[in-house]
Parts: C-alpha cells; structure tokens; sequence
C-alpha cells in the first residue's frame, strides 16, 4: 500500500511571533489618542460601481452633505463607491477644514487608489485595514456592496455587539439591507440570537434619514469634547 504523506504542522515559531505581533499593536493602542478631536464617517460600498450610475451619485451626494456638516470621509480609497464618496467630499469641503480619507489595500490584481484622496494609507492586509477603519471612525454608512462590504459590515456590527466599541451609529443605506435584515430575524433569532443585536444597524433609505443621524451622533461628540 502507498504510504500516505504525513501532514506538515506550522512551526510553532510562526504562531508565536504571529501573537507577539497582535501584542505589540494592542501595546500601541494604548499610546494613541483616546479620541480624535474630528468627526469622521467611513462610508462602505461596492468597487463596482461606475460613474453616472445612480448608485454612484448617491454616494458622492451622500459625502458631499456630510463634508457640509463637518465630517471627514473615510473610504476603502479603491474605485466605485469609494471614489465616489472621496470625490463628494473633496467637492463639498469649500473651507480646507475637512478631509477625505483612503485606507488602500494591496492587492494582487490592479487596484489603484482614486484621485480625490487627501490622505493615503496603503495597508498589506485586511485585518489592519478593518482595525484602521474601526480605530479612525466615529459613525459608518454603508451603501449596496457585496462580500467586502459585508466582511466591513459584520466586523463593525460584531464590534458593536460586544462593546467593543460603543455609541457610533451603523448605518445600512439602501432597500438591499431590508432583505438582509429579514433573513436574520427569520433564521438567526429562533437559533437564540438575540433580537436586540439585529437592531443594532440602522436602515435608512434617503440621505436625508441618514444625515438625520450623523447630526445627532456628531452632536453628541461634541457635547462630550468641549466637556473634556
């Protein structure tokens, strides 16, 4: 009989610097700032999306008004929805008080960063890029997109969730989300999910509902900095 291979375990030696690694960057966390003193919205959405459809001029108006209010934008910094957004914001600050963020991810096949980025970061994986859109925002707006948006979706909502962060609204933009959030109550809740984390996401469906609450959120991001 053939003799079967033995599998080939990793070296112990790469799981202990893998952790001392995520030690290391929890060690500086807690050397930065406990809270920036800018509003920032990081908007989500499809790369997909081509200039002139209709979902792209959502998103450009959608960070165009935020930028109105004050708020730096932070996208993906790739194409579709995210140039989109940068560009709405780059439009919209008239007064050079506001930026429009771009957390880049290299990837192995073309994906150039858009024009309208203020500041650029460029990251080699998507577990430092999450922990950066996580770490830079204050409220996250996510527009019609597939499994990044969604990965980007479930990591801030699972954050949420445990209060790993608190009191930053998510923000589900578009009919799309409704199915979604009819399926879970339908097949996670009677698996003993509980129905109040299903409610943790806001769907909206106009830019007007969700600047209604980016409004409050900011508002109340301010009380608290001028009391510090």
């Amino acid at each position: 009989m053939p003799q079967r291979k033995r599998r080939k375990e990793r070296d112990p030696e790469v799981d202990r610097i893998l952790m001392q690694l995520w030690n290391i960057i929890d060690d500086l966390e807690m050397l930065l700032p406990s809270q920036s003193r800018w509003y920032r919205v990081t908007i989500f959405g499809s790369s997909r999306i081509a200039r002139g459809d209709a979902l792209y001029n959502l998103g450009r108006d959608l960070a165009f008004h935020l930028t109105r209010l004050g708020c730096d934008i932070v996208t993906g910094g790739g194409p579709g929805l995210m140039e989109a957004a940068n560009e709405g914001a780059q439009v919209g600050d008239t007064t050079g008080r506001t930026k429009s963020y771009g957390l880049h991810i290299e990837l192995p096949f073309e994906y150039k960063p858009n024009p309208y980025i203020d500041r650029l970061t460029s990251h080699r994986t998507f577990f430092s890029r999450l922990h950066h859109f996580v770490r830079l925002s204050h409220a996250y707006i996510v527009l019609p997109g597939g499994i990044g948006t969604s990965l980007e979706t479930f990591m801030i909502w699972q954050l949420l969730q445990v209060g790993y962060i608190k009191d930053r609204p998510l923000i589900l933009l578009g009919e799309m989300w409704r199915g979604l959030l009819d399926w879970m109550r339908k097949e996670m809740v009677p698996q003993r999910v509980s129905p109040q984390d299903i409610e943790i996401v806001r769907v909206v469906t106009t830019i007007e509902e969700a600047l209604a609450i980016i409004k409050e959120s900011k508002r109340k991001f301010e009380r608290a900095m001028a009391s510090v």
